[in-house]
């Protein structure tokens, strides 16, 4: 008889404990629903023809759009990744690769579609003038985009000191530092991944993926659980997992109906704002975010996730971003949570280190070691983690953040260690 391999004992000892949990307790009734973050579309861009192809890739998005809603979900935002931006400005001269991205950004604009250009740098070979590219791109469009600093080959370091460098400059050079918010460092991340800025695919195109908007749910099916963790799982998986399916099943509707190939779902309980995961986690704890039992709640939940019965893609378990989430922005303001404890809680979740205020100061030095931590987190782990780092140009230590943005909260900003 041949060894069950590790990998599949624990998805096996996953499913019974989750099936025992839920059928030990009465079902639950719950009024809360997810939104649908992002349905993000795969697109395989052809300069000379893009146009064209962006209108197809619109005419998709909306198509599901309306099949999600019309099936009970809101959709937030329908968005565009494409293969690697290197793959299509390839022998265009600097002013004409800007020249074409700020078409690009307004189109995209104009049809209400968020724009993601993939990955500068993929391998630690590739050449980092790619990477101030993009730094320049970041600076005078909204588009989203990457740089992976480790993968399978192991960490990217020519790659993780490019991604310092462009968060340098962005920072100086874009207005009120924003740019920053839409580059992401991305570690053992796989392609198809729907939450931004870190999806890229490096494929045929013609697919997509749907992300969640969930920190409700977890808020509801946390309601009254005073730190009993069987009950706590046991409510969030019977709800994350219901709606998740019916999601799921809404999508291939719309695969149907588009032709488009569905990819999976990144399930992760995203929080927006007063929608937060910390307060949700603070409900399961009964003290601050950041106390103990907050590395608990971030399995639980991130169990929760990977329980659900769909097609799984990205990052599949939590995030925490500091500057998105209201109630994690002001534990973060208090002290009650740091950078240490984010990576703490990165080992059980899908978190990183994902939109942190720095000082405009930081060096390139301390970010580089911030960037690598997250790798080597990623790397042991074998799983996917990002980092969003924002330093603020003319900001210090105890400055609060004056970001003017419908997607971010403001937080004061700590020292960096």
């Amino acid at each position: 008889m041949l060894p069950i391999p590790r990998k599949t004992l624990r998805a096996i000892v996953l499913v019974f404990a989750t099936i025992f949990c839920v059928s030990a307790l009465p079902a639950q009734t719950f009024s809360q629903k997810p939104k649908v973050r992002a349905i993000t579309a795969f697109l395989r861009l052809d300069r000379a023809s893009y146009p064209s192809q962006f209108a197809d890739t619109v005419k998709m998005l909306r198509q599901a759009k309306a099949i999600m809603e019309k099936g009970g979900y809101e959709v937030q935002t329908i968005r565009i990744v494409t293969q690697p931006f290197p793959e299509y400005t390839k022998g265009l001269s600097r002013e004409d690769a800007l020249q074409f991205f700020r078409a690009y950004d307004a189109l995209a604009a104009k049809e209400g579609v968020d724009p993601n250009i993939g990955p500068a740098m993929m391998r630690d070979s590739d050449d980092p003038a790619h990477a101030e590219l993009l730094a320049e791109i970041l600076c005078v469009t909204k588009l989203n985009a990457s740089i992976i600093i480790a993968g399978e080959d192991g960490i990217h370091w020519n790659s993780l000191r490019a991604a310092a460098k462009l968060v340098k400059y962005v920072s100086e050079h874009s207005p009120n530092s924003l740019g920053t918010f839409g580059f992401a460092a991305t570690a053992m991340l796989p392609p198809y991944a729907p939450f931004y800025p870190g999806a890229y695919h490096t494929g045929a195109g013609h697919q997509f993926a749907i992300a969640l908007e969930a920190a409700n749910v977890v808020d509801e099916a946390f309601s009254g659980t005073h730190g009993d963790a069987r009950a706590a799982s046991a409510r969030l998986t019977q709800a994350l997992g219901t709606h998740a399916a019916a999601i799921e099943k809404l999508a291939r509707a719309a695969e149907k109906e588009t032709g488009w190939t569905y990819m999976g779902m990144d399930a992760t309980p995203a929080p927006l704002k007063d929608v937060s995961i910390g307060a949700a986690i603070e409900k399961f704890t009964g003290a601050r975010f950041g106390s103990s039992g907050t590395l608990l709640a971030a399995s639980i939940i991130t169990a929760a996730v990977k329980a659900a019965p769909v097609k799984h893609v990205g990052y599949s378990g939590l995030m925490v971003p500091v500057l998105e989430d209201s109630r994690i922005a002001q534990r973060w303001s208090e002290g009650a949570v740091n950078i240490d404890a984010l990576l703490a809680y990165s080992a059980v979740c899908g978190a990183g280190l994902d939109t942190i205020p720095l000082p405009g100061d930081v060096t390139l030095e301390q970010m580089e070691r911030m960037f690598a931590d997250v790798a080597a987190l990623a790397l042991k782990w074998k799983k996917p983690l990002s980092a969003r780092l924002q330093p603020v140009a003319g900001k210090k230590v105890g400055d609060r953040t004056a970001f003017d943005d419908p997607f971010l909260v403001n937080a004061v900003i700590q020292k960096v260690p």
